[in-house]
């Protein structure tokens, strides 16, 4: 048995996270398992959204994400990394200044990705194993900036499209009724000559939802269970949420925006379901790292 140690650095809107991750290689099949995950919520789009940069604050911030993430890496003996950036600095007009900023002063590569790129990156978690090929996906990943949506089709992804329309988007209201409408005919366009079709989310918060809903892994979230969620959490302010729920702070106020988002892709659509996978840009990430490696015979 050989085990390797690889790192995936997400660069999101909302928050940067780093997921470390043991890549076991057994008798000729190679395993995947959760090492450690580390999150820092900077919170870059709130920048990059509504001044069109980001802020020196902000990248020291970023700096010292990175000095700390490189630090981590080294103690744990990780053999390789990526760091990926998404629209947060995609869309800043000092995007390429940061990730040099943050290069020359922690040694940590960025590449900013768009995306279709995203959405590919996400499709080699192999979030699909564990689903029922026969059915047809809206692949719904909601991030901080951006929401890409796919329709899955024998688990192969036969259109796609990204959307402007992203968690901290919504609360800096910056998401205008045009864009909704466009997402709106997008999903309409693409899944009305399907009979049946169901959700496949992604993203931090359709994975704390459905950790809320204490549903049974491997089983859907229904459109039901997720309005009365809504519900419950609209109903509480920023700070119940953060007590009584026990959400972090960056996750109690983006949480119901990111919901609002899967609710309509549900109506859109006729889906009854979400399936949540529970994988992101980091696994895919991992596992694309991998693949340019042959599996071990020890």
């Amino acid at each position: 048995m050989k085990i390797n140690k690889y790192a995936a650095i997400d660069i999101g809107s909302n928050a940067v996270r780093m997921l470390i991750a043991n890549v076991i290689d057994r008798d000729g099949k190679r395993y995947f398992q959760k090492n450690a995950l580390v999150r820092v919520p900077i919170r870059l789009g709130e920048d990059s959204f509504t001044s069109g940069e980001i802020s020196s604050k902000k990248i020291n911030r970023m700096v010292k994400s990175m000095k700390a993430f490189k630090h981590l890496m080294k103690v744990h003996g990780v053999k390789d990394y990526r760091a990926y950036a998404t629209s947060a600095l995609r869309e800043a007009n000092n995007g390429q200044v940061v990730i040099e900023n943050v290069y020359r002063k922690s040694g940590i590569k960025i590449e900013i990705i768009d995306g279709r790129k995203e959405a590919k990156i996400i499709s080699n978690a192999k979030a699909f194993n564990t689903l029922n090929m026969d059915k047809t996906y809206l692949y719904v990943d909601v991030g901080g900036g951006s929401t890409e949506f796919s329709i899955l089709e024998n688990g192969e992804r036969i259109v796609s499209k990204s959307f402007k329309i992203g968690t901290v988007r919504l609360l800096n209201n910056l998401v205008s009724d045009k864009v909704w409408q466009e997402v709106k005919a997008w999903i309409e366009k693409h899944t009305e000559h399907f009979s049946k079709i169901y959700i496949l989310g992604t993203g931090g918060n359709i994975n704390k939802l459905y950790k809320m809903a204490g549903i049974k892994e491997g089983k859907p979230i229904s459109f039901l269970t997720l309005n009365a969620i809504y519900e419950k959490l609209s109903k509480m302010s920023y700070e119940e949420r953060i007590v009584n729920l026990e959400l972090n702070p960056d996750r109690s106020d983006v949480i119901l925006p990111a919901t609002q988002i899967y609710l309509k892709a549900l109506r859109w659509s006729g889906a009854k379901v979400i399936y949540v996978p529970q994988m992101g840009l980091s696994d895919g990430m991992i596992r694309a790292m991998v693949k340019k490696h042959p599996i071990s015979r020890e």
